[in-house]
């Protein structure tokens, strides 16, 4: 429990991005295990035990189709909001569990604009929502379209949640996929519309640059990025995006293509 106290005390306390960042890995990593609870046991009003209990549940939840307890989870999440008002990761966390309890809309929507109000271009809650008005959940293709193009004019482009833009590409993308038949066949022309060439352009040119993207999360989205580019067949510019990750490889989205390390060295084989 002291080594997961130093792990997330290693940065400032109002670094929200760092912090949330390695709540999720922990999380991850920790959802079967007894360690969240026994912390949250010894702190009971420790809002990173707090939110690393709930996370780590709701991570299990994900999995199994379902929260243990989903009110005891809301309740932690509140009140680590109530102990530490500015910080957006409990409302983050109650996104997640809304999203999975299938909550009303009413509901879902106040608490992003909680979140928003505490980090206008939180990476996590934007994606979040994102998936939140896709297909999968309660909305469809073009609610998440719609969802990206409000951001786009307003967000910076070095913003943590920029990589929103590529997702809804990417959600695009498989959706033709998963169709099967012609769909399928010219799922990749979708790239080669004028506004994802551009996007995808942009993306390759900074993206890549040490200094342009300064969040927690830039190894995931460097990832995001390589694997849209080989989807486009835009190799070339794939190439310094590979270099820029080194080989610190995720396994979204490398996992749709099966194993994500081996298709990660294929993609990067062929940039090569």
């Amino acid at each position: 429990m002291a080594q997961i106290a130093q792990i997330l005390d290693q940065d400032d306390p109002q670094n929200f991005d760092r912090r949330a960042h390695r709540l999720s890995v922990l999380a991850s990593f920790l959802s079967e295990s007894h360690l969240p609870a026994a912390w949250l046991k010894w702190e009971p009003r420790n809002v990173s035990a707090l939110v690393l209990h709930s996370l780590a549940e709701l991570e299990h939840g994900r999995g199994s189709g379902a929260l243990t307890d989903a009110s005891a989870t809301w309740n932690r999440c509140q009140l680590a909001a109530d102990l530490d008002p500015q910080n957006p990761a409990p409302w983050v966390v109650m996104l997640g569990i809304a999203r999975l309890e299938r909550a009303h809309r009413r509901v879902v929507f106040a608490i992003w604009d909680e979140i928003v109000a505490r980090d206008r271009w939180h990476r996590e809650g934007h994606r979040s929502m994102l998936h939140y008005l896709g297909p999968q959940e309660s909305g469809s293709l073009g609610r998440a379209i719609e969802f990206v193009d409000s951001l786009r004019t307003r967000m910076p482009p070095n913003a943590p949640c920029a990589a929103v833009e590529l997702e809804v590409h990417l959600m695009r993308y498989h959706s033709a996929k998963a169709r099967g038949g012609a769909d399928a066949l010219l799922a990749r022309d979708q790239w080669h519309s004028a506004q994802t060439a551009r996007f995808l352009e942009r993306a390759q040119a900074t993206w890549p640059r040490p200094a342009f993207f300064s969040h927690a999360a830039t190894v995931s989205d460097l990832n995001l990025l390589a694997y849209a580019l080989t989807a486009a067949g835009r190799l070339r510019g794939a190439a310094p995006v590979f270099e820029a990750i080194q080989g610190r490889v995720t396994s979204w989205p490398w996992r749709y293509e099966g194993d994500p390390l081996t298709a990660f060295e294929s993609a990067r084989n062929k940039a090569r």
